[in-house]
């Protein structure tokens, strides 16, 4: 049994970026993280552009001016100002070169072709300038971004159509059990609904996760043996939940040796999530978690959160942790660290009730995980708490 110092440090050393491919339709990249640097093909703007609605000067001491023209946004022309001349102009639309200052339409008395402002503003005031956002030949968004909603419409804006992203993984979840039916089925004496998979496919989808596969295998040995084998062979990250303690019935352990699974480790010293497996088998990372769901979704947020950002290469990224002042009172059992659920709020947390690793309804309440070290037997209202804030 290791520490979780120890288990975090594995899975960091352990887990490499995975291919990068390219995603040909931008506005399916949400989510992706860039591979390499976006280089912008124009200026954005790509020409001087009115911030505002108002009237384009041809700047001169006295504050009336001739009114000649009109611009619109999407108007190819450019009418020649000279000094004391003005054109309309509106919001987006391209500054005359002969231009050098924009009023607001707010601040200007218009009186047929004549306009007056009313007072004196400086030069190139109110103008967007040629590449203000990004000029053509720099970065728009370095490597290892990720691309947003805002970043996908900006990358866009300067007609790009493809980015080159880091390949997201693809999942295989593996429940195990003869107890576990499925939901909508009549449930029977000794059976329980399987809630693992949907929890962890949630957790993935989350996170913007989508290639993933649901599989079941009753406690039988030569098909859990198939099925792992099939699973690692197909894809980049398998996550195995129940089995993997040392029942009669639990073969997954077996079944990983007889595949030629490396353990990286196996058994960390926590609660909830004690009997965790991490191996890989060439270029598949396989975690086994706790068949508890508090315990498996535990595990997944502390160490599976990590392997799947490596993936991407976010190298050794956590959820972010932070410390918060406790509201409530806990008494630890036992010597191990413990992950206890709670609600953050404003550098505040509140411990709840039902902390067991087979409940989720305390789970369903919690936004973070709060972490009591080994050598810490009791909380109390007012201790500060390492607390890691769970995505929403």
């Amino acid at each position: 049994m290791i520490s979780i110092e120890d288990a975090l440090s594995k899975v960091k050393s352990n887990v490499n970026p995975l291919s990068k491919e390219d995603v040909k339709a931008i506005e399916k990249a949400n989510g992706y993280y860039l591979s390499k640097d976006v280089i912008s093909p124009i200026n954005m703007p790509p020409f001087r552009q009115s911030a505002m609605d108002g009237y384009a000067l041809h700047l001169q001491d006295d504050l009336n001016y001739k009114l000649i023209d009109e611009v619109k946004a999407g108007d190819g022309h450019q009418p020649v100002l000279n000094q004391g001349e003005a054109v309309r102009i509106f919001t987006g639309a391209p500054v005359p070169d002969s231009a050098n200052a924009i009023m607001m339409q707010e601040k200007v008395i218009t009186n047929n072709d004549t306009i007056t402002i009313e007072h004196q503003i400086n030069l190139e005031q109110n103008i967007r300038p040629l590449g203000e956002q990004v000029k053509q030949g720099d970065i728009a968004l370095k490597k290892s971004t990720k691309l947003t909603p805002a970043g996908i419409g900006y990358l866009t804006s300067l007609g790009i159509t493809k980015v080159s992203v880091y390949k997201k993984p693809t999942v295989a979840i593996v429940t195990t059990g003869n107890e576990l039916i499925e939901p909508g089925q009549e449930l029977h004496h000794g059976q329980i609904y399987e809630s693992n998979s949907k929890m962890l496919q949630s957790v993935l989808y989350s996170l913007k996760f989508y290639d993933i596969s649901l599989h079941k295998v009753a406690d039988d040995y030569p098909k859990t043996v198939e099925l792992l084998k099939s699973v690692i062979n197909n894809n980049d990250l398998v996550l195995i939940t129940g089995g993997i303690s040392v029942g009669d019935y639990d073969y997954v352990g077996r079944a990983l040796n007889e595949l030629q699974v490396e353990e990286v480790f196996y058994k960390v010293k926590q609660k909830p999530g004690k009997p965790l497996f991490f191996g890989k088998k060439d270029n598949t990372s396989i975690f086994a978690l706790p068949g508890n769901p508090a315990a498996a979704l535990t595990c997944f947020y502390v160490y599976v959160y990590i392997a799947l950002q490596n993936m991407m290469d976010r190298t050794n990224t956590e959820l972010p942790r932070v410390q918060a002042t406790s509201l409530s009172k806990f008494l630890k059992r036992g010597d191990r660290p413990q992950f206890l659920k709670g609600i953050y709020n404003d550098g505040e947390v509140e411990l709840l009730e039902g902390q067991n690793s087979s409940m989720l309804q305390t789970f369903a309440l919690s936004n973070a995980l709060v972490f009591v070290p080994a050598e810490i037997s009791e909380v109390n209202i007012g201790d500060t708490l390492e607390t890691i804030v769970l995505p929403v």
